[in-house]
């Protein structure tokens, strides 16, 4: 125990404490068990190390515990969440807890056999957390911790601090929306926009060289692929080589429109198992993929479209990607961060909430493809202002 906690304070001694994820103040904080999931280098283990922080200050007995801790060598955490527990401890913080075999049976145990011990552990965003050996459907919070919106890349590195708006705000009222945001940030929103979309998705990147954040964003994916996946899914070496082969395939031609036969002939693959790594890899929050309906997807539904999760991911991949791809990616990756429902639209480039169409395009790109039609609005690049449907795609990354 003495060395856990020895471990704890030198974590606290060095934490950030100022600047928070947007998710800190939405915390399920009465639940007994919760956990959070989301892709490597968001900032879970920051959160968790702030919540603790907090929490050991209001006079709260926390304690912080990495999965792969060398304590686990010997010990299981049931042995470790009695143990906290004998000594007055309230919280446990388990960080990685998919790297430990058995975690839901064990999570389990604490809370019917624990019930003075809250829990709040993060996983890889591969893991289904209900999917456990263990059924914790009834007794599990999760709430999932995504990349920076742009509002939270403006706050950290240029303490720009704004509120969020919603959808419906910003459809009804673009004008007056993107007059106050412009007023309130004061600097030219344009190339600050540009420097998200290239590499301000990861909180780790308000620190070190700039240069650096394609090879760390490469790390990020290859650690997903070897690491988690193996972990989650019990990946072999040769699973995750040919995942990285289709990744490969995938991030060549994005936004991919996948033809799965020759797909799994090309890699000498069944069909079914190509669909199911692109189901993985979509898990994982290395690919975003897009489908025509949003509700009672199957496993083996092909998606329409595929694209990378994220707007710095086509950037670690090639240091020019193609414009186009990389508005519709950061404009699905926002909606989708912030509880929206985006499916492929037969009119224009994407559907949201299954009635609103968005066209997405350059400051010039003109209406012909939804002249017409109802609900339907032009997400346009390089414009500070919005007026009427056309509606500058900076501006939905306010929206959490």
């Amino acid at each position: 125990m003495e060395e856990l906690i020895q471990f704890q304070n030198s974590l606290l001694k060095n934490l950030q404490k100022g600047w928070k994820r947007y998710l800190y103040g939405h915390l399920y904080e009465d639940e007994r068990l919760l956990g959070i999931k989301g892709l490597r280098g968001v900032g879970k283990t920051t959160l968790l190390l702030q919540f603790l922080d907090e929490y050991i200050v209001s006079n709260g007995k926390g304690l912080y515990v990495t999965a792969e801790h060398p304590f686990f060598y010997q010990q299981s955490i049931f042995d470790l969440a009695s143990l906290w527990s004998s000594y007055g401890g309230s919280l446990l913080m388990i960080d990685e807890v998919h790297r430990y075999p058995n975690w839901s049976r064990e999570l389990k145990l604490i809370y019917d056999g624990i019930p003075s011990l809250k829990v709040v552990f993060t996983s890889s965003s591969a893991l289904d957390l209900y999917k456990g050996e263990a059924d914790l459907s009834r007794r599990l919070a999760v709430q999932v911790m995504e990349g920076m919106s742009f509002r939270e890349f403006l706050s950290l590195h240029y303490q720009i601090t704004v509120s969020t708006f919603s959808l419906g705000e910003i459809l009804q009222q673009p004008q007056a929306v993107t007059e106050q945001l412009t007023n309130q940030i004061k600097s030219p929103i344009l190339p600050l926009f540009k420097d998200y979309l290239n590499f301000g998705y990861f909180p780790f990147t308000s620190v070190g060289s700039k240069e650096r954040v394609p090879h760390r964003l490469i790390q990020i994916i290859n650690t997903v692929l070897e690491s988690d996946l193996a972990a989650v899914q019990g990946y072999s070496a040769a699973n995750v080589f040919k995942i990285k082969q289709l990744l490969g395939i995938i991030a060549q031609t994005v936004p991919f429109e996948p033809n799965i036969s020759k797909i799994a002939e090309k890699m000498h693959l069944g069909r079914q198992t190509v669909n199911i790594f692109l189901k993985h890899l979509g898990d994982a929050k290395i690919l975003s993929l897009l489908f025509e309906e949003v509700r009672g997807i199957s496993l083996l539904q092909k998606p329409g479209k595929i694209y990378l999760e994220n707007p710095n991911f086509l950037y670690a991949f090639e240091s020019s990607p193609n414009l186009g791809t990389v508005r519709e990616t950061f404009f699905m990756n926002q909606l989708r961060n912030s509880g929206h429902l985006v499916s492929l639209s037969k009119m224009g480039d994407f559907l949201v909430d299954e009635k609103f169409i968005f066209e997405i395009g350059g400051r010039n790109k003109d209406d012909n493809q939804i002249k017409g039609l109802e609900k339907a609005f032009l997400a346009l690049d390089d414009m500070e202002v919005g007026f009427g449907n056309k509606i500058p795609l900076w501006v939905f990354g306010f929206l959490y």
